[in-house]
């Protein structure tokens, strides 16, 4: 029941999440957009003080945009601050966090195959002292001098991004350490604006409202802000892909994911960079060519291996060859193997001594053999989630609604089953040490159904 409550949680903050996210999101890209956008005003616009205006038509009627150098003639009384869009998407994405990766860790948290933590709180502690651990390290490098300069800032906090993407899966499972990057992305960016930009706001306000000139300090939390709103403008397009990644097996289960994440952010951040160019009036396609030849290079190398179907007879081998830590088949499935081959064969060809081989049935004697092995991996390893009454703590129902009990339940659902298993996505954090030898067994029996 306890699960049944968490996931109407997980339902209500990724609601939330998404909205604040698109909100967020949107305003960002706005912002760059209008600030990249401005024209040079006409004089009697430059003497009042603007640097920048823009007009636009939207929904029937006109807007006029201006951006003042520093203050404006006169302090409006109502002053819109953009800064709820980035702590409700950081609030949320942490509730989210909690209820998926920490209330289940066990299922989603935890590879024991990488590293086998003692209890869930080990795990929980890990996650958190490498998410936390890692923003600390990033406010220090942003505060320092390392932070005033944009080149080398931007190419310090590419580095240690991938030594995150590298950690990350040396520590949690592959789903959740994609996650996990995309936790930091969104605590450094939501910290951005909460540590850094937001004080340098309010530290120009409040020098417009006293009529006194910004002095060095306000100059140096400006340069700052602008340094750490720059790292969330190239952040945000990563991060929107790693917030849908989860649905995306062949993406974290690669063999080498945190690779693979750290080419998507190389990819996404020169999509950015083109789109920051071109609002600058500057058209270099080579920024979107670039991107495109690395997205054609990573298919190709992502691509996995073909599936060579096993014969019938090969498959029921194959599929009888039970690992240490495999469930041999029970006495029952023995016992409805013998009475399939015993039914299958002639009256007439049964004599009074003993039943020759010449006349058993191979093909239905061994494909109800392979049936038969290959169910009692499937009910070890898969059934304790895919089952119509789930027994695997923290699933209320069968994921994606997918029962898999029988047969004809494999070759259902047999496309999802050969991606699921041969990328790693199932079953989750592999709970149920479903081991390589029974991985390919599984494709190969299912590709042949």
């Amino acid at each position: 029941m306890g699960a049944y409550y968490l996931d109407w949680l997980n339902l209500f903050f990724r609601w939330f999440h998404v909205i604040a996210g698109v909100a967020w999101i949107g305003a960002s890209f706005y912002f760059v957009w209008l600030d990249l956008s401005l024209r040079k005003p006409p004089q009697w616009k430059t003497d009042k003080g603007i640097s920048g205006d823009l007009w636009a038509v939207h929904g029937g009627g006109f807007y006029e945009i201006a951006k003042y150098k520093l203050e404006p003639e006169e302090m409006p009384k109502t002053l819109h601050w953009f800064k709820w869009e980035a702590y409700t998407t950081w609030l949320t994405g942490m509730a989210m966090l909690s209820i998926v990766y920490y209330a289940n860790a066990t299922a989603y948290l935890i590879d024991p195959s990488k590293v086998a933590f003692g209890s869930s709180v080990g795990a929980i502690s890990t996650s958190l002292l490498f998410l936390f651990g890692s923003y600390f390290i990033y406010e220090v490098i942003v505060r320092s001098h390392l932070g005033k300069n944009s080149l080398i800032f931007s190419s310090i906090i590419f580095i240690l991004l991938i030594i995150a993407c590298w950690g990350s899966y040396q520590l949690f499972s592959d789903r959740a350490s994609f996650i996990h990057i995309g936790a930091i992305l969104g605590t450094v960016m939501a910290g951005n604006v909460f540590f850094g930009i937001m004080p340098a706001q309010r530290a120009l306000v409040d020098c417009v409202r006293r009529g006194e000139k910004p002095g060095k300090e306000v100059a140096d939390l400006a340069l700052q802000a602008k340094n750490r709103s720059l790292m969330n403008n190239y952040f945000t397009l990563p991060l929107i892909f790693i917030m849908i990644s989860n649905h995306y097996p062949m993406m974290y289960a690669h063999a080498h994911g945190w690779l693979v994440l750290v080419f998507v952010c190389i990819i996404t951040a020169i999509v950015r960079h083109y789109f920051n160019q071109k609002h600058l009036d500057n058209h270099k396609p080579r920024y979107l060519v670039i991107p495109a030849v690395l997205t054609v290079l990573l298919i190709i190398w992502m691509r996995p291996e073909p599936i060579e179907p096993l014969p019938v007879a090969t498959a029921a081998v194959a599929a009888e060859t039970v690992t240490p830590d495999s469930v041999p088949p029970t006495t029952e499935s023995a016992v409805a193997s013998s009475v399939v081959s015993t039914d299958a064969i002639s009256d007439e060809a049964v004599s009074n001594e003993s039943v020759t081989a010449d006349v058993v049935p191979v093909t239905a004697s061994v494909t109800a053999s392979a049936d038969d092995a290959m169910m009692n991996v499937v009910h070890t390893r898969c059934s304790t989630c895919h089952a119509a009454q789930p027994t695997q703590q923290g699933f209320a129902a069968p994921p994606a609604g997918i029962i898999l009990q029988t047969p004809a339940d494999i070759k259902m659902h047999k496309a999802k089953i050969i991606t699921a298993v041969q990328t790693g996505y199932m079953p989750l954090a592999n709970l149920t040490q479903l081991t390589d030898e029974e991985r390919q067994q599984m494709v190969a029996y299912a590709s042949g159904l």
